[in-house]
């Protein structure tokens, strides 16, 4: 909560969290199920109550930027009800990882009872979980899948895309650039300059985002925790950033609107 206090403190305009479910039925927000890395404990969300939860680590490593690490002074795992309550206005992309439909339901259930649908963006890599998620919640908009991404790319290059109906209503993905620069994958393939350097040259398209951006799609690429991959990002049309440095986006975006 204080990180999120943080950012919206410094003008951040949308928050974007993962949700797991405790073993008492409350939904919490962590990046992890396994709470190995962030709290030292090998223990899963799923298997405890609320109660019994660990602190965080005093200090934690920034995923997305490697050899840099956060600190502060609030270690509980927030409820996504308290994010709820404390920030009524400001949009939030939740990714529900896991192929759970009470999650799912819970989550859903306490977007409409802050009536947060027109705001509240379910999130997946997985198809069939965001297709579950949107048969749960149809109101709410939703982001593309993996599979749907692939499809779009695939609509793009063969010139079908303008004719071809899209229900998403946001694109989160990589900027490619910062694999294994700050951010260093688990895959192998990942670790290989060339297939970054292909998934950069297929994907980072100005004339896409462009297009989906006419068509009232956001854009977002993550996660720049630079000022220059800040400025790449908004350079091939993104319309939005996702970082974990809210004061360096907000400087930036100060800094930009002065030039202009």
């Amino acid at each position: 909560m204080e990180a999120f206090t943080h950012a919206v403190e410094e003008g951040t305009e949308m928050l974007e969290m993962d949700c797991h479910l405790t073993q008492d039925g409350h939904v919490v927000v962590s990046h992890d199920e396994n709470l190995l890395r962030q709290t030292g404990r090998d223990v899963t969300i799923s298997s405890l109550n609320l109660e019994d939860l660990p602190l965080y680590e005093e200090t934690l490593e920034v995923t997305f930027y490697a050899g840099h690490y956060s600190t502060g002074t609030d270690r509980k795992i927030a409820l996504l009800e308290d994010v709820f309550r404390k920030f009524p206005q400001i949009p939030i992309s939740i990714e529900i990882k896991e192929n759970n439909r009470q999650l799912m339901q819970e989550v859903s259930d306490m977007v409409r009872r802050y009536n947060r649908e027109a705001i509240t963006v379910w999130a997946s890599v997985d198809s069939t979980i965001l297709t579950k998620c949107r048969s749960i919640n149809s109101a709410m908009p939703y982001s593309f899948s993996m599979q749907r991404g692939l499809l779009l790319l695939l609509l793009f290059y063969t010139g079908l895309l303008p004719f071809v109906p899209l229900g998403e209503s946001l694109l989160q993905f990589y900027l490619p650039r910062i694999i294994n620069r700050t951010y260093i994958p688990k895959e192998n393939i990942l670790k290989k300059r060339l297939v970054v350097s292909l998934i950069d040259m297929i994907t980072m398209r100005r004339s896409l985002f462009k297009h989906l951006a006419a068509r009232g799609i956001q854009v977002h690429l993550f996660v720049c925790n630079r000022e220059e991959d800040i400025q790449a990002a908004f350079e091939l049309g993104a319309t939005g950033v996702m970082t974990d440095y809210p004061a360096l986006l907000s400087n930036y975006m100060r800094a930009y609107r002065r030039q202009d």
